[in-house]
């Protein structure tokens, strides 16, 4: 009997522990527009980094264009700051000057 009620009491500690854990905050991975970067570049990156298809790549670039910024994606925060460092990775290794940043959504 006495194990039966430890067995409760651990399953109700457990279940209210499971209660409170929030979900990680959400950050959104955001291209910055510059002069230089060709947008062929731009669509590539978002295909191989992020995923996107060809049709929502360059919906993301002409963003960029216009707007200035445009977002790529949102993820927990190791995830947006590993995909933001792949960005600028390959942005330098092809010699251009595309930049990346992590926002907070």
């Amino acid at each position: 009997m006495a194990t039966d009620t430890l067995t409760v009491k651990k399953a109700k500690h457990a279940f209210d522990t499971l209660k409170s854990v929030k979900p990680p905050s959400m950050y959104q991975v955001v291209l910055l527009n510059d002069d230089y970067t060709p947008m062929e570049f731009v669509v590539e990156v978002l295909q191989e980094v992020f995923g996107l298809d060809l049709e929502k790549a360059t919906r993301v670039m002409m963003q960029v264009h216009y707007e200035g910024k445009g977002v790529c994606g949102v993820y927990p925060r190791d995830v947006a700051e590993t995909k933001a460092a792949h960005v600028m990775d390959k942005a330098r290794q092809a010699h251009h000057p595309l930049m990346c940043r992590v926002e907070l959504q």
